[in-house]
């Protein structure tokens, strides 16, 4: 059933709005809540934020955990920092491909409140402040106007959950529709692997070349699509080729049955992946 994503930097209270969330749903409708997060899987978080590897996998397993829970009857929800928007776009594609709603909770605090509330902590529980410090630095706060970013509660220390509010973001909007890239459809085309190979070929040549009379900032035109490359900085073709073959092999699992549409595809999948 439903993904609730919170959001927030460290010490913000987002553990303590997830107990308040799991208690409301639980008490009301009696409905089974499962809690993704750090302190489920016992992440020891200086250890963890200090390796950019190791953070990677914790959100890795993090994710697949989602994905292991999320069902027609049960609410999920992540308890993490989720502070990185390319992974809350991840997040925001596994909801769609599962066809559930989805609704983003943002514990907003300043970085000083958030080390007053660390530094009263139990000793196995705190962050160092470098390590705090440094996630604050990094956090990519969300936009309602993103899609994956939305609906959107914010939520101040002294505010009361709206749990009204969120039950119905959650259970009176329908889930956001499956779109071409995360629609599992029948390969129904013989020279839909050609196509594949030749567009996204057709795609990094055109990139490639363009680089040399552009520079970083600029919209650079695609032929055979509507899209744009918007680059903040110079590509190489090793990074290019990288790129292409994880879309293929995404597109291979996944793919449309309009091969027209495989260069718009392409477009906004590098687009995401550069920035």
């Amino acid at each position: 059933m439903p993904l609730i994503v919170m959001c927030g930097f460290p010490c913000s209270g987002k553990t303590r709005r997830t107990e308040e969330l799991k208690v409301y749903f639980e008490e009301n409708g009696g409905r089974k809540v499962h809690v993704v997060g750090d302190g489920v899987m016992g992440v020891e978080r200086n250890t963890v934020y200090a390796d950019s590897q190791k953070e990677k996998n914790v959100r890795g397993a993090l994710k697949a955990a989602v994905e292991r829970k999320v069902n027609k009857d049960d609410i999920v929800i992540l308890d993490s920092l989720n502070y990185i928007k390319g992974y809350r776009y991840e997040l925001y594609c596994l909801i769609k491909h599962t066809q559930t709603p989805h609704c983003l909770v943002y514990c907003l605090t300043s970085g000083e409140e958030s080390t007053v509330w660390n530094s009263s902590r139990d000793v196995t529980e705190k962050y160092t402040q470098d390590i705090l410090d440094a996630l604050v630095l990094r956090f990519e706060a969300p936009d309602s106007r993103n899609r994956w970013d939305s609906p959107l509660f914010t939520i101040l220390k002294e505010d009361t959950l709206p749990l009204e509010a969120i039950s119905d973001a959650i259970f009176k909007r329908k889930a956001p529709a499956p779109n071409q890239s995360t629609q599992s459809q029948p390969l129904s085309s013989t020279n839909f692997l050609y196509e594949l190979d030749k567009i996204t070929q057709d795609v990094l040549m055109a990139i490639f070349n363009a680089q040399k009379t552009s520079v970083p900032g600029d919209l650079i035109p695609v032929p055979g699509t509507s899209e744009k490359i918007q680059l903040t900085r110079s590509v190489n073709m090793a990074e290019l080729r990288k790129l292409r073959r994880q879309f293929i092999s995404y597109t291979k699992m996944h793919p449309t049955e309009n091969t027209g549409q495989i260069s718009n595809m392409f477009v906004q999948y590098l687009n995401k992946s550069l920035h």
